[in-house]
């Protein structure tokens, strides 16, 4: 990485996707599966969310080109749950070759030998760190893991807890997400979900809502029942415990991604309870409180776990507020490992307010549910 002009880079990237996103990643595809057709089998039907995948997994790429410590493990995970999709060594170079054909054809008079040059070292970079990530992976993992629905609970209109088993444990840790696939009903469509329960056993709970658009929340909210299939792919995500810590626990969520920080409560009861645990879950309606008995038992459960609730946008019989502002107004969390999560939106709010009251940002750990 250190031979290449990673500014450059970035500035090149930026001028190209400046061309809108929608019409660089057509072009790639269109490439891609014009002269390669084989790998078209690989993706859904319908391709629109899929083109933002790729500008969004482009864009992480190139903006931390030049941090090798982040980037590093992105494209490891990148490497192991392409398995999932079929993905075999020798694709990876006509991927290449379409990135390259997609970066020259919108950068026109501005695309260089140097760029080339560059842009192809980083792309061998970056497959051969995915390949051989995956190819690690298939030692000891298989692509996906399949699994079926044994209960769904609509809590709410658009929110769904579902309940899925599979015949050995997904090798999952708390606070990390697996991407799901409705195998039954929506082949190749995956999107990522935290498993609400620790790991270790065969079955786990997800939190779902209704996206609008969203194909595989749609299924899982409205047409999932008991025995439907399903398949889950490898575990990606860095929302875990630090095991080198002693300091108690903020944890902080947003609608579904309390799933998350279940899995994490369930995780410190498994190690003895030795971190006193704060849980603040927001929600804007009384009614999208979806969890509150299991919330309430949990907090009978553990002497060392506090359960604080709270709406932002109605009347309830419980706290009111953005519920990162319910949390620095209960007291002082410098001396606490904080976790959040979250829409990317309720993620950036509640980060602002904690570093503001004082909480060293490396301290913080989060994730975006809405991120694919």
């Amino acid at each position: 990485m250190a031979d290449l002009d990673a500014d450059a880079l970035k500035s090149n990237f930026a001028a190209v996707a400046a061309h809108g996103g929608d019409n660089v990643a057509l072009f790639f595809y269109s490439y891609l599966f014009v002269r390669n057709p084989d790998t078209r089998t690989m993706f859904p039907p319908g391709m629109m969310r899929q083109r933002d995948r790729l500008v969004g997994a482009l864009g992480q790429i190139v903006s931390n080109v030049d941090k090798v410590d982040e980037l590093v493990p992105f494209l490891q995970d990148l490497g192991r749950d392409h398995r999932k999709f079929g993905a075999i060594a020798g694709h990876y170079p006509a991927v290449g070759t379409a990135l390259i054909a997609t970066l020259k054809f919108f950068s026109a008079d501005a695309w260089t030998p140097k760029l080339q040059e560059d842009w192809a070292a980083a792309y061998g970079i970056v497959s051969d760190t995915m390949q051989a990530a995956a190819e690690e992976d298939a030692q000891s993992r298989p692509p996906y893991w399949e699994g079926e629905i044994v209960a769904v609970e609509r809590r709410t209109i658009d929110i769904a807890v579902v309940r899925i088993r599979t015949d050995e444990p997904v090798p999952y840790e708390a606070g990390q997400s697996l991407s799901l696939e409705v195998s039954d009903l929506r082949p190749r469509e995956w999107r990522w979900y935290s498993p609400g329960t620790g790991p270790g056993g065969t079955e786990f709970e997800v939190h779902v809502r209704l996206i609008n658009g969203g194909p595989v929340s749609t299924i899982l909210v409205t047409r999932a029942k008991v025995g439907t299939k399903v398949r889950l792919g490898p575990p990606v995500g860095r929302l875990t415990l630090d095991r080198d810590s002693d300091r108690p626990l903020l944890l902080i969520a947003g609608s579904t991604g309390l799933a998350p920080m279940k899995a994490l409560i369930d995780q410190v009861a498994a190690d003895g309870g030795r971190r006193p645990t704060h849980l603040y879950f927001g929600a804007r309606t009384a009614r999208e409180v979806y969890d509150r008995d299991a919330l309430e038992a949990l907090d009978r459960r553990h002497d060392w776990l506090t359960v604080v609730s709270a709406v932002s946008d109605d009347e309830w019989d419980g706290r009111v507020g953005l519920i990162g502002e319910v949390a620095v107004s209960d007291g002082d969390w410098t001396e606490h490992d904080v976790y959040v999560c979250g829409s990317p939106a309720m993620v950036e709010a509640t980060i602002k307010i904690l570093v503001s009251s004082g909480v060293l940002e490396e301290r913080v750990r989060f994730d975006e549910f809405g991120q694919s």
